[in-house]
């Protein structure tokens, strides 16, 4: 049986999409964010010394990070079911793009957050401006530009077909929905980017990502 060690409002619940997309059996055991720190508990680094989600185990294996967890359960479980035909051009997309998820796209995002938070985060009031002013330039030189480069990237990639590596879903749409969706939540994606906003409507209706929100509790990034 494969467990999902799985974190409320994190990346794991695209390893949950996955698995009710294969339709494969699975147990979850949940931990909660710390509410204050918004860090996963201590009790994860039990499963995995970083102490991070997603991790999972299937036997005596254990993998973690999300991208290597999509490789493994597809390679092992998939039976070549979410992802193209070897040495195809969408075979190559798709694993541009199952890296790029993780590799390009979220570092600006995760960028964002941390500035975000740093200038609202309570200071004393002789420095909050310079603070402030610091982040708002941090934002404006080396974050926005790249976070638009990006997207507008994204949206071009999505006119050559329905998914990011062809005619069907795969695996690197499922890594590819943290950060259109954290995107859409925190850094202007909206009705501008008309294939983006279309996209994440196609894997909010899909029936297993459905189920992998009833099976993995709260998610913010689904709406």
């Amino acid at each position: 049986m494969i467990t999902v060690h799985h974190l409320n409002h994190s990346r794991s619940q695209r390893v949950l999409w996955l698995l009710e997309e294969l339709g494969l059996p699975y147990e979850i055991r949940h931990y909660e964010r710390d509410a204050k720190t918004m860090l996963a508990p201590p009790e994860l680094r039990a499963v995995h010394p970083l102490g991070k989600s997603p991790v999972i185990s299937d036997g005596d294996i254990t993998v973690a990070e999300t991208g290597a967890i999509v490789e493994y359960l597809l390679e092992r479980h998939g039976n070549r079911r979410l992802c193209p035909k070897p040495g195809t051009a969408d075979h190559l997309r798709y694993r541009y793009w199952l890296h790029f998820a993780e590799g390009s796209a979220m570092p600006p995002l995760l960028m964002k957050l941390v500035f975000d938070k740093i200038a609202s985060s309570p200071m004393p009031f002789i420095v909050k401006p310079v603070i402030k002013a610091v982040c708002r330039k941090a934002l404006d030189v080396a974050v926005w530009p790249n976070l638009k480069r990006q997207l507008d990237f994204m949206e071009i990639e999505l006119g050559l077909s329905e998914w990011f590596a062809g005619a069907e879903l795969s695996g690197a749409d499922i890594m590819m929905s943290f950060p259109v969706e954290a995107a859409a939540q925190r850094a202007g994606l909206d009705a501008s980017r008309p294939r983006l906003m279309a996209f994440l409507e196609r894997i909010h209706a899909r029936p297993a990502y459905r189920r992998a929100l009833e099976r993995g509790g709260p998610y913010a990034f689904a709406h």
